[in-house]
């Protein structure tokens, strides 16, 4: 999925949460992004004909569900172009391993029983994992393909940083991450290694970025 490199100023850059108008085109930076994911090629079985409908239902699902429920959804933009996506689930989101029934729901209707379940013991482990218990959780961050390779993620990440510094009931934020390489990209912003875990094939490394304080 390599694109061609571009070059942005910081002035030239913001970042803003989503609106509901939003969840559409954050949906399809989110596919696209995580379409090549070891967790999610094995959770919703891209082998088979059916994957890439499971995937984009799930996304789907979940955006609906951060929305719902208040969560902060980050965009990063140049102008009206939206560039990359955060979504961050904050200590008292009532998302997690007790998810929403409406959220299972749809869920089990859209990317079928063993995906649902498969997802839900994902949440679990990692809850069980963590170093806190009141924490935020990245739980999706994407730069769309042909903006890759610009720096970009790190502007997002500063951007999800401010709302977790700024919140004095959490602990800090963790993030699961499956491939070695994005392991670096997150350690430069304070992320450390607290857990190794494994679902099914695949294997990734949860970290935690304890929150900042002035």
């Amino acid at each position: 999925m390599l694109a061609q490199v571009n070059h942005f100023e910081p002035s030239q850059l913001k970042a803003a949460l989503l609106g509901g108008e939003d969840l559409k085109l954050a949906a399809s930076v989110l596919y696209q992004s995580y379409h090549d994911d070891p967790l999610f090629m094995a959770i919703f079985r891209s082998a088979e004909r059916e994957y890439e409908a499971r995937l984009r239902a799930a996304i789907r699902e979940e955006l609906s569900t951060f929305w719902q429920a208040g969560q902060p959804i980050v965009g990063l933009f140049q102008g009206e172009q939206l560039l990359g996506v955060a979504c961050v689930v904050g200590p008292d989101s009532g998302i997690g391993s007790s998810r929403l029934w409406h959220w299972r729901l749809k869920m089990l209707l859209t990317a079928g029983l063993v995906s649902t379940r498969q997802m839900l013991n994902k949440e679990e482990r990692i809850h069980a994992a963590m170093p806190a218990k009141r924490y935020h959780m990245l739980a999706f961050i994407a730069v769309a393909p042909k903006y890759q390779h610009a720096g970009l993620g790190h502007y997002l990440l500063q951007a999800v940083d401010s709302l977790v510094d700024e919140d004095p009931s959490s602990a800090g934020i963790g993030v699961f991450v499956t491939l070695q390489k994005y392991q670096a990209f997150f350690a430069d912003d304070q992320y450390q290694k607290v857990a190794e875990l494994s679902f099914s094939t695949v294997q990734g490394s949860l970290m935690f970025r304890v929150r900042q304080t002035a």
